[in-house]
């Protein structure tokens, strides 16, 4: 067997190509993100319409994520990740082009991120099942690892990079989304890798094809149970929606500080990225998810509680690495689980569940704020994800005990290994 720490993945082609264009894409998305964020809340003015950024994106996510996954599954997914690379560079000529025609007017930005959203839809499954097919076997822990590494380190420049091209005005922040988007479609036409029969999925229709990836998580506890615990996890715990209203009004530093706030879980999980990267988890990895979890949610209680500038960077920090350990183990899990007739639409499942967390997370967290105030909010938040683990802990046994993640073998919809 290969070692996984050859330095062989390093030198592999099409591995440095999918780094490359996973990392532009996400630096365009974050820059993006920071961009049309600061300009809808200077529109309209209230913390809901934060909310609504993320609800616009949801919807067609919801709708379309599971069957994109199916066309990743019947076509090649380079092509249909191309496709939505390329699509998304669209949108930012869109947003680029209404902040020129219609500055003052939020509608065409709330348009617009619905097609975002849409191409977000294609663009999940695609790009979380391809590494699969890049990499040997041996070597796809790892190649998650660094991959996730490549994602976190674009998440923390991102959002720098947006802020300082913001403040020159929307146009160049835009421009610079496009090219990014734009330039990864380009390097994603160029990967190879390995190809499995798709004759397993002919002759069947594409909403079976869609059911049988539904019934496929459902029909595993290990799957089903760590895609969900994402979900709900997060969706109870997640609180970057709120960070304004943090900076703003409870921790009083301003927007340099909001900068600061918004990169500290992404410095968390870019060091633990690394970490993982270099030393894998090896042994007790559904324990070790389950207790990831459980930490970011006692952070997220610390995080709402505080009133100190430094005590909530450290929180945030802790709910960034503790989320890296569960996004990995998640990640290597499905991935090992799952046979490569299935991985479109296994990480279609998997794209909606994290879509519904993080997207429909923040239009929850507008609401709840609205309801309950920001503090209550957080907290109550964070004893949900607590509550979460406990739960799934019981729901779901043979994810608590995994051990080993390579020994956790693929199988059919039958149930015998594939």
């Amino acid at each position: 067997m290969t070692d996984i720490n050859s330095p062989a993945l390093y030198r592999d082609r099409d591995f440095r190509f999918f780094i490359s264009s996973r990392f532009l894409s996400t630096v365009a998305m974050q820059v993006q993100s920071v961009a049309i964020g600061w300009q809808i809340y200077d529109i309209e003015r209230t913390p809901l319409s934060l909310g609504l950024v993320g609800l616009c994106e949801f919807i067609p996510m919801f709708l379309l994520t599971l069957p994109a996954g199916e066309t990743a599954d019947r076509f090649d997914q380079r092509r249909v990740l191309a496709f939505a690379q390329a699509l998304l560079g669209i949108c930012s000529g869109l947003f680029l082009l209404f902040s020129l025609l219609y500055p003052r007017d939020a509608l065409p930005f709330y348009g617009v991120l619905v097609l975002f959203g849409a191409a977000r839809g294609f663009s999940g499954p695609s790009s979380q099942s391809l590494l699969a097919f890049l990499v040997p076997p041996e070597r796809l822990a790892k190649s998650i690892a660094l991959s996730s590494s490549a994602f976190t380190v674009a998440v923390i420049a991102g959002p720098a990079l947006g802020g300082f091209l913001y403040a020159l005005g929307p146009i160049a922040t835009y421009s610079i989304s496009f090219l990014g988007f734009m330039s990864a479609a380009a390097l994603t036409t160029t990967f190879g890798g390995r190809r499995f029969d798709r004759s397993t999925v002919a002759g069947v229709s594409r909403l079976e094809r869609v059911i049988e990836g539904i019934r496929f998580v459902r029909d595993r506890p290990i799957v089903l149970g760590a895609i969900s615990l994402d979900l709900f996890a997060v969706l109870l715990g997640g609180a970057v929606a709120l960070l304004p209203i943090f900076a703003r009004d409870i921790l009083h530093v301003g927007p340099a500080g909001l900068g600061i706030l918004r990169s500290a879980p992404a410095v968390g999980a870019a060091l633990t990225a690394f970490t993982l990267s270099r030393w894998p988890i090896e042994r007790r990895s559904g324990s070790r998810m389950f207790a990831a979890v459980a930490i970011f949610g006692v952070a997220t209680i610390v995080f709402g509680l505080s009133h100190n500038f430094y005590l909530s960077l450290a929180a945030l920090f802790v709910t960034g690495a503790s989320d890296m350990v569960s996004v990995n183990v998640r990640q290597s899990l499905i991935n090992f689980a799952t046979p490569d007739p299935m991985r479109g639409r296994v990480g279609a499942v998997s794209m909606l569940f994290i879509g519904a967390s993080n997207e429909l997370g923040e239009f929850e967290s507008g609401i709840t704020a609205s309801w309950f105030g920001t503090i209550p909010a957080v907290i109550l938040g964070g004893i949900g994800t607590l509550g979460v683990v406990a739960v799934w802990m019981w729901l779901f046994p043979p994810l608590r005990t995994v051990d080993r993640l390579t020994d956790v073998e693929p199988t059919s919809l039958s149930g015998k290994p594939a």
